[in-house]
């Protein structure tokens, strides 16, 4: 994903952030994907960091909700080896 004429620190590195309630708390597997919270899509790591936080705070009484922050800068340059955060 090098874009013409940016520098690294100048790219976006895009991240998304959602979450949802789980079947179980110890196994990756929604139990409802139509109930998905997706947060937002974020510019770098660090904004998504903060949104993530936010978010799993403010579920934090809910054992089966879980809050994750996805690379989206790997998934649209799969070459870059995700060297970048």
């Amino acid at each position: 994903m090098n874009e013409p004429g940016k520098s690294r620190d100048e790219r976006q590195l895009l991240h998304l952030v959602f979450g949802g309630e789980l079947e179980d708390p110890s196994v990756v597997r929604f139990r409802d994907l139509d109930k998905l919270d997706i947060v937002g899509i974020f510019p770098n790591y660090a904004t998504a960091l903060q949104a993530w936080r936010a978010r799993a705070q403010a579920t934090v009484d809910n054992a089966h909700m879980r809050y994750f922050i996805v690379h989206m800068h790997r998934l649209l340059d799969p070459g870059s080896g995700g060297q970048a955060e």
